[in-house]
């Protein structure tokens, strides 16, 4: 019975399940502390190391990218600048491709020939047209310095004669032949940049007989160059319907903000006319500076106060009605951009690249959307920079409109 006892005792332990210990007596178990805390993993410190790693590591690359960028600003804003314009003419030369004269029809090569010359003309001239109208401004500026520092000066007079004064010696410190100096020679950098324009645009349009080829051979496999071409064709249509319906909206404004220049019979008519098409491409700011640029001008010119509000008030109305019901109307939802993006956009990029990045930082921001919707990692930052979190909605839509087609064929 006692060796039956011990038996059970070493090998089952006590009643309550407590291992017993050789001797039999029970094995004492350590007090439990609530606040001491398992020693960590080294598996865990590897992977926050790693982490920390892979942070420190897209930082600099960041400021690496970030420095190639200011560096080299000028090819980059050249190269930029080619690929929209190469997007916009492709799907001319492909219905130029689908016409034909009898027998007879273009072909690629010649089709692209066309594209490139026709290029080339519209850049050459527009080049021309803002280098002319930049000395005309020049020269006018010069000739209304004084009375247009008076003129801004007596807009504070109602605050009293030494504030007026004070802003009168301010705006006579300020070096204007620094100024139109560097106007000067960011107007003659058009001239080179319409050059370089239009060899990159060339040199695209070689490359766009052989890009399927291309992508199909780098992809790997022929359904994911389907796709990236599906992704490149979603961003070029909206960046194409983006710049028409712009430069069409842009053409009216300028049109009517010369003609209300000439019912003033003021001077500088249509270079404010250009002035007002070319900063109409900067969403939300560039119509305001426009604006306040043109109200300015009248009043300088004429010293009444009348007349500038007058051109303030007529102005702003027709860029408002622009703005707010012709512009959305054409555009409908192409863009789909967060309007905090867009002022995000245009303050990095005119940090970046000064005014020009402001004209490109909605074709920028709306090509970094559509390729942030397509990678599962960057999708949140997609949904952040689209208006109603659907940055692929008309990807989604083309693709369930395919098997539509299909049936209906």
């Amino acid at each position: 019975m006692t060796c039956s006892a011990g038996c059970l005792s070493l090998g089952l332990g006590d009643s309550l399940g407590r291992p017993l210990r050789r001797n039999g007596s029970r094995a004492m178990k350590a007090p439990f502390d609530p606040d001491l805390q398992p020693p960590p993993q080294s598996g865990s410190i590897r992977h926050d190391l790693r982490r920390l790693q892979v942070w420190f590591l897209g930082i600099i690359a960041f400021a690496v990218v970030l420095f190639l960028l200011v560096q080299a600003k000028f090819l980059l804003i050249s190269l930029a600048i080619a690929i929209m314009l190469f997007s916009l003419t492709s799907d001319a030369i492909g219905y130029m491709k689908r016409l034909r004269f009898g027998e007879a029809r273009f072909s690629e090569w010649l089709a692209s020939l066309l594209a490139v010359l026709l290029i080339a003309t519209v850049l050459i001239s527009l080049s021309a047209i803002i280098l002319t109208q930049a000395n005309t401004v020049v020269t006018t500026i010069m000739q209304y310095a004084e009375p247009g520092q008076r003129a801004v000066a007596e807009m504070f007079g109602w605050m009293g004669e030494d504030v007026e004064q004070a802003v009168l010696n301010w705006l006579r410190g300020v070096r204007l032949g620094s100024w139109l100096t560097t106007m000067a020679g960011q107007a003659g950098n058009i001239a080179s940049g319409a050059v370089l324009v239009t060899l990159f645009v060339g040199f695209l349009f070689l490359e766009r007989l052989w890009f399927s080829t291309k992508l199909t051979s780098l992809m790997g496999d022929a359904e994911r160059a389907a796709r990236v071409e599906r992704i490149i064709g979603s961003i070029m249509h909206r960046v194409n319907r983006y710049l028409v319906v712009k430069t069409l909206v842009s053409l009216v404004t300028g049109a009517m903000v010369y003609a209300v220049m000439r019912l003033f019979g003021l001077e500088l008519a249509l270079a404010m006319g250009v002035l007002t098409f070319v900063l109409n491409f900067i969403p939300n700011i560039g119509s305001i500076v426009a604006t306040l640029a043109t109200a300015l001008v009248a009043y300088v010119q004429t010293g009444d106060n009348v007349t500038g509000l007058a051109v303030l008030a007529i102005v702003g109305i027709l860029q408002f009605v622009v703005g707010q019901v012709l512009d959305p109307l054409l555009l409908g939802k192409t863009l789909r951009l967060s309007s905090f993006g867009i002022l995000a956009s245009l303050a990095f990029w005119a940090a970046v690249w000064g005014v020009p990045g402001m004209f490109l930082a909605v074709p920028i921001m709306v090509s970094v959307m559509i390729v942030c919707s397509q990678i599962a990692w960057l999708r949140p930052v997609a949904v952040l920079l689209s208006r109603e979190g659907l940055p692929d909605a008309d990807m989604d839509d083309a693709a369930a409109c395919k098997p539509e087609h299909r049936d209906a064929a």
